[in-house]
């Protein structure tokens, strides 16, 4: 058996026998369709979910299907096909586009309030928009065929342009591209009477190259006091023309407008007049940390029914930072509100400052209609003066800031999409989790109680190919979509964690375990003082705590490179205690250790966090690691050079054929003298046997994993990169799953760091070549996380192909010639035909 089946093998029996909840579906009746199910429909970019008949209707390319949620796994998905016809492909491809983008990407779903979905899509660089009736669940028809109507500034032109758009009472607003060349972006009411349909003013001021994110429609109550109007909120990233760096430097923005705006009567004709914007800022003060890049944003009102309570959680990453880096940012309506009513900034420069206006005209520019406004005279936005329509044209930006500190920070993962379940334990302390899609496949659950951030699950549901890209929930479950996959998991309740250690971490959440189910269950017994999850860690036997880790002893020799993880979920910054010297480095939250003999010791990392009640942060230790010395072995010496492997191989190959042409030489010199030796024919094929063995260096006695390195091949998107680093998180204090022990032959990758490693056991084949050795090695490969090499899909699915099996083919390939003469000439004699020992097959751990 080949050692990648072998390492098949190996994982499936773990999963089966008892993988952590971190890799396992969280219950049986989670149900994943994968490619095989969608067939040939891929490209699945847009989520519509009827909530009262839970159907879900989902936009791809060329096609539109639908999929009954009650019934996911029993019936399959209804498709129309609406495709573009062959002469206007044609004539997209002759524009320059290619073949792959001059299709119909469905974009835009959205329900019209008469049983009608408005769908739009990107029809080969010219969008066009259709009625589909969602009861017959067929596209509406003209005598040409499909019913179509333009979609110009309703649906972007390309299939990969950022976009956004909302239904506001039947009526669309969007945020997109309006022309072929991806060069005019537009804020508009796209739909609705022709003289009511306004956009945004042509100027760099209003508009600079953004990149649309989410929209929002925030309806106010119908008894509001001062009689409000109903607004629209539009979020994206732009360049900021207040900043005049060397380099473009991007901002996330808010912008808000009104729905009874239609336009100015002579100033701003057909433009809006309330278009105003603000940055907003998400940034942890203490380590003085910005995140500049807005990904995904998740309305929510945190009392239902009160729009004054919407809350909307952002997911940020930054221009700046070389590694994957998330971090979710929480803004509420009224602070927005606030800013917007705040001072307007000044966007002429003066002496390389930036100076405020004069005082601004009255009515105040920018405000939404109201009663005050009304009783004055200005019953509609076309009454306005000229200049209040002037200044708010000039000035559509805000002197103030929307800030917020960062509830969640991870270094090393890239999250896609975001939704949040809120849970009201108490009326006086309220809890969330975090629902937060990777750019691998992937869904991590974090619960954050008060200032506590804890780490409850992260969950494989697709291949590392399909990043995660719509987010829907519904009756406690989450509808989760990739380009080619639907997932429905449990999303909501204790029995989502099935042992003591997540149940624990869940006690902020109203869960607690029983012993005598051995489940866990809701309560509603109040925690006691000081930290939930310590206390319940307590009562599950176990010594380590989410702020107390168990000390992890780790076997290294010298000269040897590792990586010491320490999982940051505070966005406070982690330090690390250990010997004094100078082979250390520490990159973002872990720490680069080069072994000597004067360092070893123990490693402690403690990063800051918030506690209950308390404001200043304190010190939460994650990770303790104990470095021991081993004594290298014959392997050892081996391989601790891995960037020097390749080299002794070639030279010992070299000298294998010197030797054996010499000793060739003088057998020949031989046979030519004396007739009675016996045959040692050369086209005997008694040696192949040896070669395997004699090639390949012994696996080493020892125990450690240190004593071999592999290089790493990492596979993301579909395109293979070499890299020499390997990470892994630790699972201790940093409030994922407790370390359970596992089969001694998995080693699984953890992609919450944003690295993975191959799955290899440390076994001697007799025809497989050793693997390279990495420049870092990770402490933590035997830990059961979240791979992103060897996967096995919950349903079951194959493993994807085997890296490591590229860098064995391509030393076969390289040194193949050399060792097929040698093994021809090496069995021909006597001295070599008997059967080589090969090494015991260890399954090492730590």
């Amino acid at each position: 058996m080949t050692l990648s089946g072998a390492m098949v093998i190996l994982l499936l029996v773990c999963w089966v026998s008892g993988g952590s909840s971190a890799a396992t579906p969280s219950a049986q009746r989670d149900v994943i369709l994968g490619p095989e199910t969608f067939r040939d429909v891929a490209n699945i970019s847009t989520f519509l979910l009827d909530r009262l008949s839970g159907m879900l209707f989902l936009g791809a390319r060329d096609a539109i299907l639908a999929v009954d949620t009650n019934k996911l796994n029993d019936k399959k998905p209804l498709k129309i096909i609406w495709d573009v016809p062959v002469e206007k492909r044609k004539s997209c491809v002759g524009k320059g586009k290619t073949e792959g983008d001059c299709k119909n990407y469905i974009r835009l779903l959205e329900f019209l309030g008469d049983g009608r979905i408005y769908v739009c899509g990107t029809y080969a660089f010219d969008p066009q928009c259709a009625f589909l009736n969602a009861s017959t669940f067929t596209l509406e028809k003209a005598d040409e065929g499909v019913k179509m109507e333009t979609g110009k500034g309703k649906c972007p032109f390309e299939p990969s342009q950022h976009y956004t758009a909302v239904m506001a009472d039947g009526i669309l607003y969007t945020a997109a591209t309006s022309n072929f060349l991806g060069t005019l972006f537009d804020i508009s009411r796209a739909t609705g009477p022709e003289q009511d349909r306004i956009r945004t003013e042509r100027s760099i001021n209003w508009l600079s190259d953004p990149e649309f994110v989410s929209s929002a429609f925030i309806e106010q109550s119908a008894d509001n006091p001062t009689g409000d109007d109903d607004k629209i909120y539009f979020f994206f990233n732009e360049v900021a023309k207040e900043y005049d760096f060397y380099t473009k430097v991007k901002v996330p923005r808010v912008a808000r407008v009104c729905k009874s705006d239609v336009g100015g009567m002579k100033t701003l004709q057909r433009r809006w007049t309330t278009f105003l914007k603000a940055q907003l800022v998400c940034e942890d003060k203490l380590s003085g940390q910005r995140y500049n890049i807005l990904t995904d944003v998740f309305t929510m009102q945190h009392i239902p029914g009160d729009p004054r309570s919407t809350h909307f959680y952002g997911l940020f990453t930054s221009q700046w930072e070389s590694i994957d880096l998330s971090a979710v940012c929480v803004f509420s309506l009224s602070d927005i509100s606030k800013v917007l009513d705040g001072p307007f900034k000044e966007l002429k420069k003066t002496c390389d400052t930036w100076i405020n206006h004069e005082p601004v005209p009255t009515p105040r520019p920018g405000q939404c209609l109201n009663t005050a406004l009304k009783a004055e005279g200005f019953e509609s936005s076309l009454k306005l003066p000229d200049k209040v329509l002037t200044f708010v044209r000039d000035h559509p930006l805000m002197e103030n800031s929307v800030t917020a500190a960062p509830l969640l920070v991870r270094k090393g993962i890239s999250y896609t999409k975001l939704a949040v379940t809120l849970m009201n334990v108490t009326e006086e302390r309220r809890a969330a989790v975090l629902h937060l899609g990777t750019d691998r496949g992937e869904l991590h659950r974090v619960a954050v109680v008060g200032q506590n951030i804890t780490l409850l699950q992260e969950t494989l549901l697709f291949t590392s190919q399909e990043p995660v890209n719509n987010i829907l929930l519904h009756k406690g479950q989450a509808l989760v979509g990739s380009p080619l996959s639907l997932a429905q998991v449990q999303a909501e309740g204790c029995a989502l964690y099935h042992s003591c250690e997540v149940c624990a971490r869940a006690r902020g959440l109203g869960c607690v375990w029983s012993t005598k189910q051995e489940a866990c269950r809701p309560t509603e017994e109040e925690p006691g003082p000081g930290d939930v999850v310590d206390a319940a860690l307590k009562k599950c036997q176990t010594e380590e705590g989410r702020c107390d880790p168990l000390p992890r002893v780790l076997q290294v020799f010298q000269g040897l490179r590792l990586l010491l993880p320490c999982v940051q979920l505070s966005p406070r910054p982690c330090s690390w205690e250990y010997p004094p010297h100078r082979h250390t480095r520490q990159h973002n939250s872990d720490l680069e250790v080069v072994v000597t003999e004067d360092n070893l010791g123990t490693y402690v990392c403690t990063c800051q966090e918030g506690g209950a009640g308390v404001r200043d942060p304190t010190p939460c230790r994650r990770a303790v690691y104990h470095l021991t010395l081993e004594a290298p072995s014959a392997g050892k010496v081996a391989t601790s050079g891995g960037r020097h492997i390749l080299a002794i191989y070639i030279l010992a190959i070299l000298g294998s054929l010197t030797f054996t042409a010499c000793l060739f030489y003088f057998v020949k010199r031989r046979c030519g003298n004396t007739h009675n030796l016996p045959d040692n024919s050369l086209s005997s094929g008694k040696g192949r046997d040896l070669l395997g063995s004699s090639t390949t260096p012994q696996s080493p006695s020892s125990s450690s994993l240190f004593s071999e390195g592999f290089r790493m091949t990492e596979k993301r998107n579909g395109t293979a990169t070499s890299t020499t680093t390997t990470t892994l998180l630790s699972n201790h204090g940093n409030g994922g799953h407790h370390s359970n022990s596992y089969s001694d032959t998995q080693i699984s990758s953890n992609s919450s760091n944003g690295h993975g490693n191959s799955l290899y056991a440390n076994c001697n084949t007799s025809n497989s070549g050793r693997k390279l050795g990495p420049e870092f090695l990770a402490p933590d490969m035997l830990d059961r996380r979240t791979g992103e090499r060897e996967r096995v899909r919950p349903e079951g699915g194959e493993r994807e192909s085997g890296e490591g099996d590229e860098v064995e083919e391509g030393l076969r390939d390289g040194l193949g010639e050399g060792m097929k003469r040698l093994d021809e000439e090496l069995s021909s004699f006597t001295m070599f035909k008997s059967p080589a020992p090969l090494a015991r097959c260890e399954e090492s751990s730590i």
